[in-house]
Order: structure tokens, then C-alpha cells, then sequence
């Protein structure tokens, strides 16, 4: 849930905010997941057949459509709760689950996966570019990055991930960072990737008609999407 009102949030560390988080997670109508859902898909491409990785996983919300086509999907969150509800859905026997904190390196192959997702995890990332590194090296050279993140913009409303905990009625934030769109790019750059796609998507009347939460955020930038690609020399040409 995302919300710009004053009232005071507790601040938790990200997986136990998410832990929290995840009993209502899936119930809620939440903006930023719905602006996702209509273009993500565009920028992902034909997965089918495939071998992914789902970095910050959740409850499996696209680890679980990925697993319909793709030949084998990765999924990995660093919140227990969380993939406890992505392992109790139907098809989740076809996804291999991996609980692991997301500012290590990645318990991954080299070059293992033709598409890695990374959806709406970085602005709990303090070190981008550590995490855009670890993304380039699971990815196989003629692969691809998908990247989705909160847009930065919606920092400047005093919006951050964030819900009302059903058991206390206070609103939990899990831990973010004000990491800005140069930050995402310079990033990718950083690590190797080159970008072959970046786009901005705002709150428009189509999904403020669809969501009561978004209309008060019409015409700002909500979502922040990108795919890249390893180049053979960090830096370099493609």
C-alpha cells in the first residue's frame, strides 16, 4: 500500500517490514502493482521455454504466471512470510524458492538465466549497483534484465511502501532509500548492463478510474521501468 498522509509510520528493517506485510499483501488494492501489470509485459518479451530468475519475489506474483510458460523459474525474497505465501499457492511446486538477503551475493550461477526480474525491490536497496552487478552475472550473455521500481518521483509526495499492520493499526514502512532514476541508470552502466529499454509511467485517468488510491496521484510519475543487457566489456559497446 502506498500512502502520502502525515499520520507517523514505524520504520522496519525491509524483510521484517515485509513479514508483517505479507498476511494482507495479496488483498490489497495497490496502485503501483496495477500501472505494473499493464506495461511490464511489453518490455519483458516471449519468456516460454525459457530459464528465469524472480529477484524479490513476494508472494509470487509473477514467479507463478512465469512458471506457466517458462521451462524452469528461480524465485528468491529475502522475507519469510512472504515466500511462505508464494509456496502455498497452486503451481508453486513448480518454482524452486530460495530465502535469501538481498545485500549478499547472490546464491546463483554465473550466466544461468535467460531473463532476470527485479519488480518493485530497489528502492529497498541502499547499493544499487551492487545488486544491478549481481543481476548481470546470473544473466546469460544474450539475455535480458527486467527491472520495474517505485519512480522517485513519488518520494517528493512523502510516498514510500508502506501499509496499516491489521494487528496494531499502525502503518508499517519497510526500509527505503531515496535512490533517484541516475542512480538505477548509473547503475546498470556500472555493472555492465546496457539499457535497452527505460520508460516512466504516471498515474492517468484509465487507472485512476480503476483505482480510488491513484487518483490522487494523477499525472505523477509512479513506475520506472527497465531491460538491459550484459555487454561483453563492462562499459563498452554492445
Amino acid at each position: 500500500m502506498m500512502n502520502s498522509d502525515p499520520a507517523p509510520v514505524e520504520i522496519l528493517p525491509t524483510a521484517a517490514g515485509y513479514d508483517r506485510w505479507a498476511s494482507i499483501y495479496d488483498d490489497e488494492e495497490n496502485p503501483l502493482i496495477l500501472l505494473e501489470e499493464q506495461h511490464l509485459p511489453r518490455i519483458a518479451g516471449d519468456v516460454k521455454g525459457l530459464s528465469v530468475a524472480d529477484i524479490g519475489c513476494g508472494t509470487g506474483r509473477h514467479a507463478l504466471r512465469l512458471a506457466d510458460v517458462a521451462a524452469a523459474v528461480t524465485a528468491l525474497d529475502f522475507s519469510p512470510a512472504m515466500l511462505e505465501r508464494a509456496r502455498g499457492k497452486p503451481g508453486a511446486d513448480r518454482i524452486r524458492f530460495v530465502c535469501h538477503d538481498l545485500a549478499r551475493p547472490l546464491p546463483l550461477t554465473d550466466c544461468a538465466f535467460d531473463r532476470v526480474f527485479c519488480c518493485l525491490v530497489l528502492d529497498h536497496v541502499a547499493d544499487p549497483t551492487a545488486l544491478f552487478g549481481e543481476l548481470k552475472r546470473i544473466c546469460r550473455p544474450q539475455g535480458a534484465v527486467i527491472i520495474s521500481v517505485m519512480h522517485p518521483a513519488m518520494m517528493l509526495r512523502g510516498v514510500q511502501a508502506r501499509f496499516t499492520d491489521p494487528v496494531s493499526g499502525r502503518k508499517i514502512g519497510p526500509q527505503s532509500y531515496p535512490n533517484q532514476v541516475s542512480d538505477y541508470v548509473m547503475g546498470a552502466i556500472r555493472s555492465g548492463l546496457g539499457i535497452e529499454h527505460l520508460s516512466e509511467h504516471a498515474v492517468d485517468e484509465q487507472l485512476a478510474s480503476r483505482s480510488t488510491r491513484a487518483a490522487k496521484y494523477l499525472g505523477w510519475p509512479m513506475l520506472l521501468l527497465m531491460r538491459s543487457k550484459p555487454l561483453e566489456t563492462p562499459g563498452g559497446p554492445p
